[in-house]
């Protein structure tokens, strides 16, 4: 899979960037960033939370469960892990991006003098921000810094990050980024870790970038890994991708490319020998009969 925060870094000439400390500002330049997309779906992931103001265009989410169709003036939070980008290249695609570490989030809020509010455990991988004023004011803001020829200086840049998650975390309309940001403050790790893999073991990550997501270091998560859910990764995301792709198939009709992509398989005969020796029939037998029933 792609990393959507690298892949940005190493195109500096499609995107203006500003940085500060690991956290990233961008432009997306209209015609070019369409020019950018090869294909109508792109598997990415990220082990930054991201959040962005759609400028003019529109792209769908795809996450494990839910499909998230985000246009012109909205305001997202995604959460750190993987998805399905739908481009529509005819339209491109132009936002004002912002890549935010936890840490950095937890620095930021640990400065708020009233609480946060209690979490309720479930958060949505796609979250859409209440467009306030404050919140409109901060990005109109920000687009003065894109028109200098200058950068602005990084210390400016991380006063505006942080302005950006304060912002965020004073509008009680935000209550569901608001129960994220009280786990990332009081989660246990074994908590983030189990729920991390449950939100993501349908894309075709790596043992080490999952590592990543979790924080850890390889050795680390699988230790980790085996503590919470009692096997190892590697049996227990077969395992995981195999029942969805058995839902997928009986469930939404999907053809057999599809649901190998979508269920995080590497190509259709490692997923067809997988699933033949685990159900006992191949795939597409399987999604014959889900077709007749």
């Amino acid at each position: 899979m792609v990393n959507l925060y690298d892949s940005v870094l190493q195109h500096p000439n499609y995107y203006r960037q500003f940085n500060c400390s690991e956290s990233l500002i961008t432009v997306f330049n209209c015609p070019l960033e369409a020019r950018l997309m090869k294909s109508r779906f792109a598997d990415l992931w990220s082990q930054y939370n991201y959040l962005f103001y759609v400028v003019d265009g529109r792209k769908i989410w795809h996450t494990a469960n839910k499909s998230y169709d985000i246009g012109k003036e909205t305001c997202v939070f995604v959460r750190k892990g993987a998805w399905i980008f739908e481009n529509f290249l005819d339209i491109g695609f132009c936002v004002v991006l912002f890549f935010i570490p936890d840490e950095f989030i937890r620095t930021t809020l640990k400065t708020r003098s009233r609480p946060l509010p209690g979490t309720t455990g479930n958060f949505e991988p796609v979250m859409i921000l209440d467009k306030s004023n404050a919140l409109s004011a901060f990005f109109h803001s920000i687009e003065s810094y894109f028109s200098e020829a200058h950068e602005p200086d990084r210390s400016l840049l991380e006063l505006k990050f942080r302005e950006l998650i304060l912002t965020i975390a004073d509008n009680p309309k935000n209550a569901d980024l608001l129960s994220y940001f009280g786990s990332l403050m009081n989660e246990p790790q074994h908590v983030s870790l189990r729920r991390i893999m449950e939100e993501n073991y349908c894309f075709n990550l790596t043992l080490e970038q999952y590592a990543t997501l979790c924080n850890r270091s390889l050795s680390t998560f699988k230790r980790d890994f085996q503590k919470v859910f009692k096997t190892v990764p590697g049996k227990w995301l077969l395992e995981q991708r195999l029942n969805h792709a058995w839902r997928l198939l009986n469930d939404h009709r999907k053809t057999i490319s599809e649901v190998t992509f979508e269920s995080g398989f590497e190509n259709v005969s490692h997923f067809s020998r997988s699933f033949k020796k685990r159900f006992g029939v191949p795939p597409s037998v399987t999604r014959q009969v889900s077709h007749t029933a």
